[in-house]
């Protein structure tokens, strides 16, 4: 299965950062997610563009940097100069969010929009065609170890649909919960990238450990 997989480094040791990161990336990871919050959008404050300057230094795995912030137009342009690769900017706090997404990709990163549980996906039609990743989420945004949200892979089946009939070539993400245990069946559903956070740097035998057992999953 040609599944990318994302560890979340909110779970990670922040002391140990570069460490950290060359776990994943020796365990198997295929890119590096980034979870920024500012404590309004989502009930939690986490990092900014200098932590992923500090990641981009320690691999050259692309890093998905996902901006659970108000008025992400503000931040976007900091963030590609800080090394993201994909910015992806949640459809509930965008007002014009066809300009946001064209700017992200003006300024050379791709462009994804997420979506909270409780947001449909036909918020998202209006920009499918212009997207390069559909992030659904599998919990409600701003802690890590959150259980997974069963819906979420119906969700994300008819996420893949809305982009097929938008003939998008935009890839699907699940994150939230995503362990060895539902990692297949989100693929079977649609899913192109798995974010994992507690899965994977909550592994009793480390972060390397943990990415490997989902690979295991997804081919068994």
């Amino acid at each position: 299965m040609n599944v990318r997989l994302a560890p979340s480094i909110l779970s990670a040791d922040f002391t140990r950062l570069g460490e950290q990161i060359a776990a994943v990336e020796a365990g198997g990871a295929d890119w590096i997610h980034v979870d920024v919050m500012d404590g309004h959008f989502v009930p939690n404050l986490t990092i900014g563009p200098l932590i992923v300057e500090a990641a981009r230094r320690a691999t050259e795995l692309p890093l998905d940097v996902h901006l659970m912030i108000e008025e992400p137009d503000r931040w976007v342009e900091a963030f590609v100069a800080a090394g993201a690769s994909v910015v992806t900017v949640h459809v509930e706090a965008c007002r014009h969010l066809h300009r946001t997404v064209h700017r992200i990709r003006e300024l050379g990163a791709r462009a994804g929009v997420a979506l909270n549980p409780a947001t449909p996906l036909e918020a998202v039609r209006g920009v499918a065609a212009d997207l390069d990743l559909l992030l659904v989420m599998s919990v409600n945004p701003g802690f890590g170890g959150q259980s997974f949200i069963p819906a979420s892979t119906d969700k994300v089946r008819r996420a893949r649909e809305v982009l097929e009939e938008a003939a998008s070539t935009a890839a699907v993400e699940v994150d939230g919960g995503v362990d060895a245990g539902n990692a297949r069946e989100l693929v079977r559903a649609g899913a192109d990238v798995l974010v994992a956070g507690s899965a994977v740097y909550g592994h009793s035998d480390g972060p390397g450990a943990g990415v490997e057992a989902i690979r295991a999953a997804l081919e068994t």
